[in-house]
């Protein structure tokens, strides 16, 4: 589902990273861990390796999507993945997914209870929060008010012809038309996404472009003042210096989570419940935050961004807030009418 800025994410790209002097003929543990390109750094993978011994084999990927078919192609070659909220319910009720022995996790305490049991996993039994985030109404304040844009249908607004961004991402571009609409960001039901594409056909006109690759690259250039970004985003832009203020929708924000999970048929899952361990202490999840721009679910390693304010939204703007869920067969009816949407047919 998502795909990230500012840094290129190598799916065929595999890093192995070994411990100490091992003796040639010691079978050396493992784990094979696939993750979202820019969230860990070679430096925090050879930490893991000096605590515990065991050799991470890490490879990268840019959207939920090339997870899945890797998955699928490779059922028992992954020990731990990060799908992001929906692909939870998804690949748990393709039973692509194991139950988490949570007992194994000392630090989940640490877990801030904002980012638990969620629709696509309520009791997290199949899925551990690692990153988190919330797309938001982003304005550049030198070029727009700030206080003209309270909801997501001011993006319709016929002025901004040709003027606004939009994420390239099926279910959070239907997701405000819903929202707009009164109906759930999650709908299932046939006709209010049918409604909600014709809503979207009335704004394509004021689109400039989708762009979930760099997306706040294009409030950087100016070359666009208003739109969709992540909130991690947001507080990247204006770390470089963009007079940029990310507005929470009346209808409340998009929320989602990237979550820590163990395969069907890993062989490893041992090392998968340590290296999420190591993951959610709050010294690690602070790194992470760092050099990502986003935060994790570790509430202790978010304390030190609280005066970033795109990252920490209102406790009335994050209880407006719906999370994402399974949409089952429908998600296909909201693929084939994006698709038509970006063609233009």
């Amino acid at each position: 589902m998502k795909q990230w800025a500012n840094l290129l994410a190598c799916s065929t790209c595999i890093l192995s990273l070994f411990s100490g002097h091992l003796l040639a003929s010691e079978k050396t543990e493992e784990l094979v861990f696939m993750n979202w390109g820019p969230y860990i750094n070679t430096h925090l993978l050879e930490q893991f390796t000096k605590e515990t011994g065991i050799k991470v084999i890490y490879s990268t990927y840019e959207s939920n999507e090339t997870l899945y078919a890797k998955m699928k192609t490779h059922n028992q070659g992954y020990d731990l993945v990060v799908p992001s909220t929906y692909f939870v319910a998804k690949m748990r009720d393709e039973d692509m997914l194991q139950k988490i022995d949570k007992t194994q996790l000392s630090n989940f305490n640490q877990l801030d209870p904002h980012y638990l049991n969620k629709p696509y996993d309520p009791n997290n039994d199949y899925s551990i929060p690692h990153v988190v985030a919330i797309t938001g109404l982003a304005v550049n304040t030198d070029m727009y008010d700030p206080r003209d844009f309270t909801s997501w249908s001011d993006l319709w607004r016929p002025e901004l012809k040709g003027q606004i961004m939009l994420m390239d991402d099926t279910r959070e571009v239907f997701h405000i038309a819903l929202k707009k609409l009164g109906f759930s960001g999650n709908s299932t039901d046939p006709n209010q996404i049918d409604s909600a594409f014709e809503e979207l056909k009335t704004l394509m006109p004021n689109v400039l472009l989708f762009n979930s690759d760099n997306p706040a690259a294009p409030y950087l250039s100016g070359e666009v003042g208003v739109g969709m970004l992540w909130n991690g985003s947001a507080a990247a832009a204006q770390k470089e210096g963009l007079n940029l203020q990310l507005v929470f929708p009346k209808e409340g924000g998009i929320g989602w989570v990237d979550n820590f999970a163990i395969p069907k048929g890993a062989h490893n899952t041992d090392a998968a419940h340590k290296m999420i361990n190591f993951l959610l202490r709050p010294d690690i999840a602070e790194q992470i935050s760092e050099e990502t721009g986003y935060l994790t679910g570790v509430k202790a390693s978010n304390n030190k961004f609280k005066n970033v304010k795109p990252l920490f939204p209102s406790e009335d703007e994050l209880e407006r807030v719906e999370w994402q869920n399974s949409v089952g067969a429908l998600n296909s009816k909201y693929e084939n009418y994006f698709l038509k949407l970006k063609s233009g047919a």
